[in-house]
């Protein structure tokens, strides 16, 4: 079960409009603590990419507001919307997607990494050296 699925479950049975929680009343209800990054406000922001958390609250139709750092407690609200969950298919292309970032090495970058081997840089060229003379002969 991931570590958030207990808020979610909490929050789709409490049929509340708007719950005021703590940050402890959370760490109990999910059973760890909350990482070092729930002490900034952009933690609890409603960015769904944001968090696994995140996405937790969201999918049971709530979000955040009333975020109070120094206080540590926000405000749940119900949304009405509830994000469709992934389908099988998107799910199984989450996996592989995870599988094959973490088999490549901690400095492959799928950006660049995918051009390896594309461009050859003939030996002796100085990528450094100012190109307007040669581009000035060209024209």
């Amino acid at each position: 079960m991931p570590k958030y699925a207990p808020l979610a479950a909490y929050l789709r049975s409490s049929g509340q409009d708007s719950l005021t929680m703590s940050f402890d009343d959370i760490e109990r209800i999910i059973g760890a603590t909350l990482p070092q990054s729930a002490r900034y406000r952009a933690w609890w922001s409603n960015n769904p990419t944001n968090s696994v958390m995140t996405r937790a609250w969201l999918e049971a139709g709530y979000k955040t507001e009333k975020v109070d750092m120094a206080g540590k407690t926000l405000v749940f609200v119900k949304t009405g919307h509830y994000p469709p969950a992934p389908s099988a298919a998107g799910r199984a292309l989450e996996d592989a997607a995870k599988a094959a970032a973490a088999a490549q090495p901690a400095s492959f970058s799928f950006v660049f990494g995918a051009l390896e081997g594309t461009v050859t840089v003939m030996p002796g060229t100085d990528l450094t050296a100012p190109v307007e003379a040669e581009w000035e002969a060209a024209t």
